[in-house]
């Protein structure tokens, strides 16, 4: 099995979270950590058991050792850090959302095509076996066609304007930080909207505190799609189908719950014992040793689809982030 050395570019909580998940892979070295902040990078470093710590982004990326480098910086910079690694041939995992909007994306691909280095987004959810028995159910037409989801993604998050969640020189905003998980189990299910309704409520920053958005398809297929800051939720998805309903919960290891005339049948998949963003790291090094340059199950191409129907969505709402848009 051949080993790759793994970088964090970023050291925040949802580096934590991935580094943590990444330790329980054989194949995966945790080999350094970067931050603005040098000590930053130490604390990562020795809390994560990786090998070296760096003060720059650039000077990490000149190591020759790196191989793969996981992108956790704020949604903002994700353009131009994924750029620089691809630059330096380094193989990208770039944390969703992938960038602030789709002409930033469609420069990311344009760049990994041309250095022949890896990239794939971060959607960690996609990669999933809860998910994948979801996309699993769906293709067979056990429960005949899919006519409606339902998927909410809340919680109650205090306002403050220097957060990251409020903060739209940060790209802050419901839509972009939880709403993305919504609008991506729509597009991987029902595919791409033929129209989008989507309403707002603004924070004090103008940033997307609440959204409700329907996607509308043609004959008689729906997606009902809701985020927020405001309000604590269960955060369900649930998939209407002809001849029963299939419900999952965005906790972990919860059971699929499958309704039918016949009752309701629980069906259990092993997403395993840490976050699952395993799954997405073991897939990159499957991919890497096929020779890939882009996922065949996470593709570039639905990417950039998920982030045109995000700009879609900002254009309705009238969400803006500087300096980008």
């Amino acid at each position: 099995m051949k080993k790759y050395n793994w970088a964090i570019l970023g050291c925040g909580w949802i580096a934590e979270i991935f580094a943590s998940d990444l330790k329980t892979l054989d194949n995966a070295v945790l080999y350094a950590a970067a931050s603005r902040n040098i000590d930053k990078a130490n604390r990562f470093a020795k809390d994560f058991g990786f090998q070296k710590a760096f003060g720059s982004y650039e000077e990490m990326l000149k190591d020759e050792n790196v191989d793969i480098v996981y992108i956790a910086s704020p949604h903002s910079f994700h353009c131009e850090h994924t750029i620089l690694s691809l630059k330096h041939k380094k193989a990208v995992l770039c944390e969703k959302a992938f960038a602030i909007n789709s002409k930033e994306v469609e420069k990311m691909i344009k760049t990994s095509k041309e250095e022949n280095a890896f990239l794939m987004e971060a959607f960690w959810t996609r990669l999933v076996p809860t998910f994948q028995k979801v996309l699993s159910i769906i293709e067979s037409k056990e429960l005949g066609g899919l006519k409606v989801v339902q998927s909410d993604f809340m919680f109650r998050a205090p306002y403050n304007e220097k957060s990251r969640l409020y903060d739209l020189n940060l790209g802050g905003g419901a839509l972009l930080d939880i709403g993305i998980y919504p609008v991506f189990t729509a597009l991987q299910t029902l595919g791409n909207p033929e129209n989008v309704v989507a309403n707002v409520i603004k924070s004090p920053t103008g940033s997307d505190q609440h959204i409700d958005v329907i996607f509308e398809y043609n004959e008689d297929r729906r997606a009902y799609l809701r985020a927020g800051f405001m309000n604590d939720a269960p955060n369900f998805s649930i998939f209407h189908f002809e001849k029963g309903t299939v419900q999952i919960s965005r906790e972990m290891n919860s059971p699929i719950l499958v309704k039918t005339e016949e009752g309701i049948q629980e069906l259990q998949e092993d997403d395993g014992p840490g976050f699952g963003y395993y799954f997405e790291a073991a897939h990159v090094m499957e991919c890497l040793d096929n020779g890939c340059i882009e996922s065949p199950i996470l593709t570039n191409q639905f990417s950039l689809h998920l982030i045109q129907t995000l700009d879609e969505i900002r254009r309705k709402i009238n969400v803006v982030y500087p300096n980008h848009d």
